[in-house]
């Protein structure tokens, strides 16, 4: 029995079935630093993203070469986080933060201070301090002032570029952290210490508005 052999018709390659691409096993994990990341943030009061990042990066072995997610990637799986686990405890503290502020803000006005970090945008978790920028000609005159209401603090390692000095204290057992830089970079735009969009930052009148405002 004699095989008859066809030749085999060959399709355009656009005339060929298309697959679908697997999905990026790099974006999953992405992904999953941010979440992770975001949950060391609020229950292990890590403060600084870059922090977070990477040792959430560890833990689900990633490479020293995965690329890590943005800060404001983490931020958005940290507001779903406390969204959905801290809600009352969160708004609490946030509020209580912002009270505190406000009284130092007032203590120090002559010092042009300025609110920022978590306690501003809501972010602000059950570890998470009163962050403070301050204008001043020298640090000591903060100290001065600091010391003449009988109020102590301590010094800070300072490794923040363009800033005289940190000093950290606590106001009705809220931790506050202090800021201090010289008076010619006020109207330029802060910097975010870890990396992203600027810094927001506002001054007493606004801090007051959003205490009126309630939480939310």
């Amino acid at each position: 029995m004699k095989r008859i052999l066809t030749a085999s018709r060959v399709l355009p390659e656009s005339a060929m079935p298309r697959r679908k691409p697997p999905a990026s096993a790099s974006g999953h994990l992405r992904r999953a630093i941010a979440s992770a990341a975001a949950r060391l943030m609020a229950e292990h009061g890590i403060g600084d993203y870059g922090a977070a990042k990477r040792k959430a990066a560890r833990s689900l072995g990633a490479g020293e070469n995965e690329a890590l997610p943005t800060n404001e990637e983490v931020e958005t799986e940290l507001r779903a986080w406390q969204s959905l686990y801290q809600e009352d405890e969160q708004r609490e503290r946030v509020h209580d933060l912002r009270t505190t502020a406000l009284d130092v803000m007032e203590l120090l006005a002559p010092f042009h201070p300025y609110l920022t970090g978590g306690a501003l945008d809501g972010t602000a978790g059950r570890y998470s301090a009163v962050e403070l920028d301050l204008y001043a000609d020298s640090s000591k005159d903060v100290e001065i002032a600091l010391l003449s209401h009988g109020i102590s603090y301590d010094t800070m390692d300072n490794r923040r570029k363009g800033v005289d000095a940190q000093l950290r204290l606590d106001w009705n057992d809220f931790p506050v952290l202090i800021s201090i830089y010289p008076p010619v970079v006020e109207r330029q735009q802060p910097k975010n210490p870890h990396g992203g969009r600027g810094r927001h930052r506002v001054r007493v009148e606004a801090v007051r508005e959003l205490l009126q405002e309630g939480p939310k």
